[in-house]
């Protein structure tokens, strides 16, 4: 199924917009996250609703990217050849701060996983925790199902090879035996 074209034009049912905002603001923070830990980039998403809520995400500090951008854009626009900035020390620290809390959240993710820490989970994640193990396991099962296919599959092809030998080994004795009556 394919989806029609979206035209680009403000959306004029209010519950239509909100809905839709929230719906691409979701996505849009969750590709800014998965940007910055796939390719290791400094990511700063920042959105205002039509309300002026405030919804940001950054892979680092918001204000040192933000700083970072101001130093870049103010720089000679016409370098050819620009010099990369040396990350300070602090730069460092943060990204191993970050990225701590990152391990932390994976190793919690996994516990969760194995059925430990469930303690502190609400109804509402365990349910997603629920879902989450019953679409791996369907995952699990599909892929030892193809393996077994495969498997059946080429024991077949074997069996039909032998029994082609076979066949022949017989014919080849028989006539052997055959001209020799006992």
């Amino acid at each position: 199924m394919v989806r029609g074209k979206t035209q680009m034009k403000r959306i004029e049912n209010a519950t239509s917009r909100q809905v839709t905002f929230s719906k691409r603001r979701s996505g849009l923070l969750k590709k800014a996250f998965e940007l910055s830990v796939l390719c290791d980039a400094e990511v700063a998403l920042i959105i205002f609703s039509p309300k002026g809520k405030l919804y940001e995400f950054s892979s680092s500090s918001a204000a040192k990217t933000i700083e970072r951008y101001q130093k870049n854009t103010t720089k000679n626009s016409n370098m050819i050849n620009k010099t990369p900035i040396q990350p300070s020390p602090q730069h460092f620290e943060e990204q191993v701060s970050n990225l701590r809390k990152r391990i932390n959240l994976l190793e919690d993710s996994k516990r969760k996983m194995f059925g430990e820490g469930l303690d502190s989970c609400s109804i509402d994640e365990l349910q997603q925790l629920e879902t989450q193990l019953e679409q791996s396991v369907t995952n699990i099962r599909a892929r030892k199902n193809l393996l077994l296919k495969e498997q059946v599959d080429r024991l077949r092809e074997e069996e039909k090879i032998l029994a082609r030998e076979n066949s022949e080994l017989k014919k080849k004795v028989g006539f052997i035996i055959s001209p020799f009556p006992l």
